[in-house]
């Protein structure tokens, strides 16, 4: 006589041990949680912070002109950068102002104005311009005592600051140079610095999101085939058991 399959359900079985058994079982569960947060193939982190930006009011300014004017006009905050100049130090007119604008008690941005006076006949080809900031752990790149011209050589600078531990590069610099400057009228510099700002909850939260929970899923479905893979080879000692329903009560029975 044939036989027909009329009706089929998976069978639910339970695993049981004692409590040094399930430690394993334990074990395994905190190994897949710890090596989830810690970060699977981890080749590049970072950490970010709003520092503590403030402008030290510390200028060093180089202005290019043609050759038949002598080359350049310098001035900077550091007198002995200044002695070093000779003719060709021009004292500008500078103001600055920074801002908090969210009134958080870190200032966010940075209202800066140079007005270099020149001679009808000069004309500025080129600029050299260096602001120094502090962040809460300064060490300026600038010796402003040094009576030595190397040491305040752009290129020996920007070489000392790029050999920190840390480093803050200015991003997204536009700047717009205008023509047609009246004869005794100034060479102005007027520039808006924005200080880097501490991402926002929300911004952490989709960030959060998109690195974590999307590969949570895959993760939940390889620690459950392993832990069927376990308990069904029996790779931890345990005593199968058949699911009972509900409402029937189980007794083991030891030999």
């Amino acid at each position: 006589m044939a036989l027909y399959e009329l009706f089929s359900h998976p069978a639910e079985r339970g695993y049981r041990a004692g409590l040094a058994r399930q430690g394993h079982s334990a074990t395994y569960r905190i190994w897949g949680t710890e090596a989830f947060n810690s970060g699977f193939w981890l080749k590049r982190s970072s950490y970010e912070e709003q520092p503590t930006v403030r402008f030290q009011h510390q200028v060093l300014l180089v202005a290019l002109l043609g050759p038949e004017h002598g080359g350049f006009l310098a001035w900077s905050t550091f007198p002995a950068f200044n002695r070093l100049q000779g003719d060709h130090l021009r004292v500008p007119l500078v103001s600055s102002r920074e801002e908090d604008r969210n009134q958080d008690g870190k200032m966010d941005m940075l209202h800066f104005k140079l007005e270099l006076p020149l001679q009808p006949t000069e004309h500025v080809l080129g600029v050299q311009l260096i602001l120094t900031f502090s962040y809460q752990l300064h060490v300026s790149v600038i010796n402003g005592t040094s009576p030595f011209a190397y040491d305040y050589d752009l290129t020996h600078i920007v070489a000392a600051y790029q050999e920190r531990n840390v480093t803050t590069v200015l991003n997204d610099a536009n700047p717009i140079w205008l023509v047609g400057r009246a004869a005794e009228a100034p060479f102005v510099i007027n520039a808006v610095i924005r200080y880097p700002v501490e991402p926002g909850f929300w911004e952490m939260v989709k960030f959060a999101w998109v690195q974590y929970v999307s590969i949570l899923l895959i993760f939940l479905w390889v620690f459950k085939r392993i832990k069927i893979f376990v308990f069904q080879n029996q790779v931890v000692t345990t005593i199968p058991v058949t699911a009972m329903p509900p409402g029937e009560v189980y007794k083991e029975h030891l030999s």
